[in-house]
């Protein structure tokens, strides 16, 4: 299925959405290089034009990136968020025989892309960043609902142990996202788009 339909299927439909992604074949390979990387590589470039040609204002300051720090912020960006990509479905993978599900790493990163697909999709509006911040937060709780969605059906877990299915693999990502973002900002880079940074915590 082409990409922009896949998204929109997605943000639009997600229940049925979920039926078509659970039978469909797939690997590892095929997941990112069809789906994950155009979408966040979409993201940290609609970011890193908004940083650097609008900027941000705070506290009554505008601010523009340089070019070359947004552009070296976007590819870092990037990489940190197929690495946050891997490191949400190896959680989601890791957790399922805690509640009773079925243990299958390429079906966990489809749980992730699944979920994380209205964060990168809202991640277009950073062009305008005063716009896309906003707009990330709210995608950002409806990717926390398609998590939910997606893990008893994905993953086969019963749907009355989704909500603590969910509630365990959010605390676990969003704390390995911090020392991640914690070790990048150590080495002196910006995460800028995709996943950590742009948004997505699994």
């Amino acid at each position: 299925m082409a990409l922009l339909d896949r998204a929109k299927n997605t943000l639009l439909s997600p229940r049925s959405e979920l039926q078509v992604i659970d039978a469909e074949p797939a690997t590892v390979n095929s997941l990112y290089a069809g789906y994950i990387a155009p979408l966040v590589a979409i993201a940290v470039i609609c970011r890193a034009i908004g940083m650097a040609l609008v900027g941000t204002s705070m506290l009554g300051v505008h601010y523009r990136m340089p070019i070359t720090t947004a552009i070296i912020g976007a590819v870092v960006g990037f990489v940190v968020s197929l690495v946050m990509v891997y490191v949400g479905a190896f959680i989601v993978d890791a957790l399922a025989p805690t509640f009773s599900g079925t243990k299958n790493m390429v079906q966990a990163l489809k749980v992730v892309a699944f979920c994380a697909t209205p964060v990168w999709v809202a991640g277009i509006l950073n062009v305008v960043p005063a716009v896309g911040g906003p707009i990330t937060l709210l995608a950002l709780l409806y990717s926390l609902f398609l998590l939910y969605l997606a893990l008893p059906v994905l993953m086969k877990s019963p749907v009355d142990k989704a909500p603590g299915y969910t509630v365990v693999v959010i605390i676990a990502g969003v704390i390995i996202g911090f020392i991640i973002g914690a070790i990048v900002g150590m080495l002196g880079f910006s995460m800028m788009g995709g996943m950590g940074a742009a948004g997505y915590h699994p």
